[in-house]
C-alpha cells in the first residue's frame, strides 16, 4: 500500500499506453488509479492479439525509426528510451518469451495476447495500481476536477496529475471513439484532425458508383490477391512500390500491402479527390514474357483457360482484370498484356475511421512540452495513439504506444518532483 501522503496520479485509459504509464508511476512510489470506460482493460490489445500479437519488429533501429515518417523527430527520443530490445526484455520480465518471425516481426512464443495482459495486470495490482472500470471520462469540472460517468453516477476526482491515454478513433466498440477530441480542443490544446490510418479504400470505376460490380462482390469479396506489386507515385512525393498481398472487399481493397501505402493514398485523395495505383499481377514475369504468352494462339480454348494455363491467372485475379478492363479490353491482347503488368485501379475514398486499424491525428507534439505535458493544461500528460503520429502495422504501433506511455509517466514524475521543491 502506498502511503496516503504520496502524490497520486489518475491515468485515463487502460490500453497499452495507459498501463505502461501506470507501471512507470507505481514503480516510483506514486499512488495510481487507472480509469477506463470499458468493463475490462486492454480490449483493443486483446483483439489485435487474436492474429498473433505483433509486439514489435526485429529490424535494426535506424530503419525501425524511419517507419514513423514525419513524426520521427518527436518520437525518436521516446523510442530510444524504450526500443524494441527493451520491449522484448519487458515482456520476458512478465514471463513471456518472444521470437522474431520470418517477416522480422516479433511475437510472443505462444502467439497469444491474453497471458501477457494477465501477467501485466497482476504485476500492476501487486504494485498497488487500482483499476476503475466502467468509468467514462467526461472532461473537466469548472474547478479542474476530472469528471467521470461511473456506474453509481457522476464522479469527480482531483489527482495531483493526470495522464490521458484515450486511444485514437478506430474500433470505437473497444473504447477508442475519439470523444476526447472536442474536450481537449475546448481546453485550448492544439490538435490535428483524426483520420483513418492503416485502412482500406473504396474503388471508383468509370460510369459506376464507388465499389465493385455485384458479380465481383458476390463471388470474390474476401479473396486474396497475391503475389502482387502495388505501385503509387504521389504528385511531388516519393514513389511507393512494394510486393505483398491484399484482399478484395465489397467496396474496394484492404490488407497489409494496402495499409503500407495507406497514408500516401489517404493524403492524395484528400488533396486531389482520387489516387490511382497500378498493380503488377505477375511480379515474377517480365513484360516481354507476358506479352508473348497473351499473344500466343489459343485455338479453341477460351480466354479464361488460356490465361490460367499459360500465366496462372484465374479466380479473383481474373475477375479483377475483367472488372477494370471490361470485355473489350480483355479481348485486346495489347491492353490485356499491359494490364497484367500495370493494372490501373482508381481509389476514391478511405474506409471510415472506425474500420481502420489505427488513426492519425490527435494531440500535436507542438502542444506538448518535452515531458508530454499539455502546455495549456499543466499537470495533464498525453500518451499513445491519441498523439499526432502514425506508423504502419508490423509492431511499430504498439512499440510507440508503450514508449509514449512510459515517457508520459516519467514526465508526470518529473513535474510532481518540481512541485515538491
Amino acid at each position: 500500500m502506498k502511503p496516503e501522503s504520496a502524490p497520486w496520479v489518475a491515468v485515463v485509459g487502460a490500453g497499452p499506453a495507459g498501463l505502461m504509464a501506470a507501471e512507470t508511476l507505481a514503480a516510483a512510489g506514486v499512488r495510481v488509479e487507472v480509469f477506463d470506460a470499458m468493463p475490462t482493460a486492454g480490449r483493443k490489445f486483446l483483439l489485435a492479439g487474436k492474429g498473433g500479437l505483433n509486439l514489435t519488429h526485429g529490424e535494426a533501429l535506424e530503419p525501425f525509426l524511419s517507419r514513423y515518417g514525419a513524426r520521427r523527430g518527436a518520437l525518436e527520443p521516446l523510442l530510444h528510451g524504450f526500443d524494441p530490445a527493451a520491449l522484448r526484455a519487458w515482456a520476458a520480465g512478465l514471463g513471456v518469451a518472444t521470437f522474431v518471425g520470418s517477416s522480422g516481426r516479433v511475437f510472443p512464443k505462444d502467439l497469444k495476447a491474453a497471458p501477457l495482459l494477465r501477467a501485466w495486470l497482476h504485476r500492476l495490482r501487486e504494485a498497488g495500481v487500482r483499476l476503475q472500470m466502467r468509468h467514462r471520462w467526461l472532461g473537466w469540472a469548472d474547478d479542474g476536477a476530472l469528471r467521470f460517468a461511473a456506474p453509481e453516477g457522476e464522479r469527480l476526482e482531483r489527482p495531483d496529475a493526470c495522464v490521458l491515454a484515450l486511444g485514437g478513433a478506430s474500433w470505437s466498440r473497444l473504447g477508442s471513439d475519439g470523444a476526447w477530441w472536442p474536450r481537449l480542443h475546448a481546453a485550448g490544446v492544439g490538435l490535428a484532425p483524426l483520420r483513418p490510418a492503416n485502412c482500406g479504400f473504396d474503388v471508383g470505376l468509370p460510369g459506376r458508383l464507388p465499389g465493385w460490380s455485384e458479380h465481383l462482390r458476390s463471388r470474390h469479396a474476401g479473396a486474396p490477391i497475391k503475389p502482387v506489386v502495388l505501385a503509387f507515385a504521389p504528385p511531388g512525393g516519393v514513389a511507393f512500390r512494394r510486393q505483398g498481398e491484399f484482399v478484395l472487399t465489397a467496396t474496394g481493397i484492404e490488407g497489409s500491402l494496402v495499409y503500407a501505402a495507406s497514408a500516401l493514398l489517404r493524403d492524395a485523395i484528400a488533396a486531389h479527390g482520387e489516387a490511382t495505383v497500378t498493380l503488377d499481377l505477375l511480379p515474377d514475369r517480365d513484360a516481354a514474357f507476358v506479352t508473348a504468352e497473351v499473344a500466343r494462339p489459343r485455338g479453341s480454348r477460351s480466354l479464361a483457360t488460356h490465361l490460367k494455363s499459360r500465366l496462372g491467372i484465374d479466380g479473383a485475379k481474373a475477375a479483377l482484370l475483367h472488372e477494370v478492363l471490361g470485355r473489350d479490353g480483355m479481348h485486346d491482347p495489347a491492353r490485356l498484356a499491359a494490364a497484367l503488368k500495370a493494372l490501373p485501379l482508381r481509389l476514391v475514398a478511405p474506409r471510415p475511421i472506425d474500420e481502420a486499424i489505427s488513426s492519425a491525428g490527435g494531440v500535436r507534439f507542438e502542444a506538448l512540452d518535452e515531458r508530454l505535458m499539455c502546455r495549456a493544461l499543466p499537470g495533464v500528460f498525453c500518451a499513445g495513439e491519441m498523439l499526432d503520429w502514425e506508423a504502419p502495422t508490423g509492431g511499430y504501433l504498439l512499440t510507440a504506444c508503450l514508449a509514449t506511455g512510459r515517457a508520459a509517466g516519467q514526465g508526470a514524475l518529473a513535474w510532481l518532483a518540481e512541485r515538491r521543491q
